[in-house]
């Protein structure tokens, strides 16, 4: 598994306690030239650093996986110079990330045909820290995958809906609108989470999805983690305002996102969300050949 940087800049403190325990799973970890590279204070590296670094990664035939080290900020000032023919031609492989990472999953999902990986990332504090999340990762990447999701918050909206998983952070996929990994959500279940916005922020990005077109697509809404939002009771009544008129099911509580635990999601595979029965079931979870 190659460790790469396309957004923020990794700390290596974090890293290297996640490199001790995906080592102790038995894999050999293998950091990019350039991992702890920093400019202008908030990227790491120059763009051509990352974009490099992640294309080498993903084409190398040694590499049967790739792991985002973090999110932050700066994969969409990439997105757009990726090689898609020739990541293609390298193969199926495991990508895995979350947050910023969102647009990768856009990408590798409508550019490649690919199920990719929304979990923790190396660089970040749960994947170390919480057992279930590290649990839930391994089982992603060896098997047997998880057959099911929980759903343990407020259901906005009850039913039952059927479709691909598609998803991620809300900021990242309302900022995507319009560009060439704009989410594509006809028939999908989608899933959103987020940190540190606002409540109006929340309706900003809601809203921003609504006006292009997005959630009306949706079979079906599930909600991750919005951490440090605001008010929970003042979050949900965003929530509730700007999703519960789509006609489809919205359900909260799916412990993935920035949250203290984080559950790995297969983005791309098969979902049904019964809202019923408080969880997301991936009844024929399509996995990517090792």
């Amino acid at each position: 598994m190659a460790v790469v940087a396309p957004a923020g800049p990794v700390d290596a403190t974090e890293m290297s306690a996640a490199r001790s325990l995906l080592e102790g799973w038995g894999l050999r970890v293998r950091s990019t030239p350039r991992l702890f590279s920093t400019r202008l204070g908030y990227l790491a590296g120059s763009d051509e650093d990352r974009l490099e670094d992640l294309t080498e990664a993903w084409l190398d035939p040694e590499v049967r996986g790739v792991f985002c080290a973090r999110g932050g900020y700066g994969t969409q000032r990439i997105a757009d110079r990726l090689d898609y023919p020739r990541l293609a031609a390298a193969g199926p492989k495991f990508l895995v990330g979350s947050s910023d990472i969102t647009c990768l999953h856009q990408a590798w999902g409508d550019r490649l045909g690919l199920v990719t990986l929304h979990g923790p990332m190396p660089a970040c504090r749960p994947l170390h820290d919480d057992e279930e999340t590290a649990r839930h990762l391994h089982a992603a990447l060896f098997g047997p995958s998880a057959r099911s999701l929980p759903l343990t918050g407020p259901v906005l909206v009850p039913g039952r809906a059927v479709g691909r998983l598609t998803g991620g952070n809300l900021s990242l996929l309302a900022s995507s609108t319009g560009t060439r990994t704009a989410p594509d959500t006809e028939g999908c279940v989608l899933f959103l989470e987020d940190v540190g916005e606002d409540p109006y922020r929340l309706d900003r990005a809601l809203t921003q999805l609504r006006r292009a077109g997005v959630l009306q697509r949706t079979a079906g809404v599930v909600l991750g983690d919005f951490s440090a939002c605001g008010p929970p009771e003042q979050v949900e009544g965003v929530l509730r305002d700007r999703l519960s008129d789509l006609g489809v099911p919205v359900a909260a509580g799916l412990p993935a996102g920035h949250g203290p635990r984080q559950l790995t999601l297969p983005l791309g595979a098969d979902a049904v969300v019964d809202t019923a029965r408080h969880r997301v079931a991936l009844p024929s979870q399509q996995r990517n050949p090792r």
